[in-house]
Formats: structure tokens, C-alpha cells, sequence
């Protein structure tokens, strides 16, 4: 009989927040996957459990399957951690969790902390839904890609994760293109020197600029989109958001998405040209799009 693949949360900075179950779970398997096994042994003898640890990270992922996965099918139980948080959410394991699916192994959450769920809930705007983008591209023009790809019509929170070293070029985005956003900015979360900004991008990223420990810790950011500003943008919506808008309407595929679009035959997607006339994208630049749309959200 195949044993189980738990996926275990694990805590974002404060260790009380390991929970009974997740300290259960990780001493009774018969072996630990981790991102990083140096990290997550402090974390396992902190709580005095001694099961062998065995990397899993973005790197080895693919061809520790096999081991994984055999182990499984041989009834050893199997739990998979990151460095923090819940796994497969921004880092790595959903390849794991696939291939033991796949295999016919029962896969188990165990739950616990999320930085983003944790950011919504102390952001206090409407949580009734979200649109999480996860680590943001480096590149400002990538940046600019991905939050245009956000369906306009839905007025509801962004959440990103971003780097003490790029939060500031990230608020000044924000602020030239979006100087009316509401920002809710989580540093260090559960930990000894959490905070939390509230305000604009301009007024958030002046308090950023009078605090010197700004540079360290990661940071979450929830950013809810005025919807003046989203509507005045629509003209530069790109293909890619033109595409989503469409999936997202019209509960499509990719492919149906982009014939869709070409067709020219759906009103109301913001951006796209009429039949009246006006010119449509052709079917080469669609097809980019789609490439670009693949790559963004793989």
C-alpha cells in the first residue's frame, strides 16, 4: 500500500506558530523533503524530531521525483517543506505533488501559516477575492506586464511578494502609474521587528526612506487598484490582459481565449477594437501574447 505525501506548512518567522499537527506529522514520516536542508534542520531540532531530511528545492526537483515518488510507492511516508510558509505556494514541490498524484499516492495538507493570506487579512480590504501574483519580475517593464495582465472589471486586492533590495523601485512604479492606490505593505511578518505600512505608494515609500532597516526582510504587498485609474487605462491594456479578461468571462481555454479575440466578435473586452472598422490584432501578435502569457503564468 502507497504511503502519503503531507504537505507541511511550516512558520514565516515566529516558531510558535508550528502547529501540533505539522510537529506530529514531521516526527512520524519516514523521511522530509526540504528546499534547504540546512535551514530546515533548525527548524526540526528546535522541535526535537530527528526524521532524515533530503532536499527538494527548484534545481532537483525534476529528478528527485523518481526518489521521491519510489519511496511512496513502497509505503514510506513522506512529508515535503520549504524554507517557509506553505509549500508550492511561490516555492517549489507542485512538480512533487503531481507526479505522486499521478501515481496513484494520497497527498495530504497539513496547514499552517502564508505570508499572502496573512498580508490580506491585517490589509483590511474586501477578501472576497484576490489575485495573487506571487514574486514579482525584476525588470520594471516586466512589472508593468504582469499587474496590467489583472482583469480589468475586478476591483479586488493584488498580493505580491517583492525584495527588500526592489521595494522602493516597485512603490515608485506603483505611484507614477497608480498615485491613488490603496497599499497595505507587510515587512518581516510574525517577526521581532514586523511592520505594516498603510497609505499610498508616495506616502508609503516616504516612511520607507525614514526608516533605515527598511533594506532587510521580505516583504508582502497588497495593493487595491483605484478603479478611476484602472478604467482611464484602458486603452493600454495589453493582449495578455485582453486574454485573461476573456478566460476569465467566458470559463475558456487559452486557445478558445485568443480565437476569441481575433474573432472580434465578444463586446466589452476592454482594449480590444470593434468590428466597426477599428483594427484588430492580428493573429501573429495573439499568438505571442499567448507565448508571453505561458511564460508569465506557467
Amino acid at each position: 500500500m502507497p504511503g502519503k505525501l503531507y504537505i507541511v506548512a511550516t512558520p514565516i518567522g515566529n516558531l510558535s506558530d508550528m502547529t501540533p499537527r505539522g510537529v506530529q506529522v514531521l516526527s512520524d514520516v519516514d523521511m522530509v523533503a526540504a528546499e534547504d536542508t540546512r535551514h530546515s534542520r533548525v527548524l526540526l531540532s528546535h522541535f526535537g524530531i530527528c526524521t532524515p531530511l533530503f532536499s527538494c528545492h527548484k534545481f532537483n526537483e525534476e529528478k528527485r521525483g523518481d526518489f521521491f515518488v519510489s519511496a511512496l510507492l513502497e509505503g514510506k511516508d513522506v512529508a515535503l517543506i520549504s524554507d517557509a510558509g506553505t509549500p508550492c505556494i511561490s516555492d517549489p514541490g507542485h512538480r512533487l505533488v503531481a507526479r505522486a498524484a499521478a501515481a496513484g499516492v494520497e497527498v495530504v495538507a497539513v496547514c499552517g501559516v502564508n505570508a499572502a493570506t496573512a498580508a490580506l487579512s491585517v490589509s483590511g480590504f474586501n477578501a472576497s477575492q484576490f489575485i495573487f501574483l506571487g514574486f514579482l519580475p525584476r525588470s520594471v517593464k516586466e512589472i508593468q506586464k504582469k499587474i496590467r495582465m489583472v482583469p480589468y472589471g475586478l476591483f479586488c486586492p493584488i498580493i505580491f511578494y517583492e525584495s527588500p533590495l526592489r521595494i522602493a523601485k516597485t512603490l515608485a512604479w506603483l505611484g507614477e502609474n497608480y498615485p491613488n492606490a490603496d497599499v497595505c505593505l507587510c515587512n518581516d511578518l510574525t517577526k521581532k521587528f514586523e511592520r505594516v505600512y498603510r497609505g499610498t505608494p508616495k506616502t508609503i515609500l516616504d516612511e520607507l526612506s525614514q526608516n533605515s532597516s527598511a533594506n532587510k526582510g521580505e516583504y508582502t504587498c497588497v495593493v487595491l487598484l483605484n478603479a478611476e485609474e484602472k478604467i482611464e487605462a484602458v486603452e493600454e491594456v495589453s493582449l495578455e490582459a485582453q486574454l485573461v479578461d476573456i478566460i476569465v468571462k467566458e470559463d475558456c481555454t487559452l486557445k478558445d481565449a485568443a480565437n476569441i479575440l481575433h474573432s472580434g466578435k465578444l463586446e466589452g473586452i476592454p482594449g480590444q477594437a470593434r468590428d466597426d472598422g477599428g483594427k484588430r490584432p492580428n493573429k501573429k501578435s495573439i499568438y505571442a501574447a499567448t507565448l508571453r502569457l505561458k511564460e508569465l503564468l506557467p
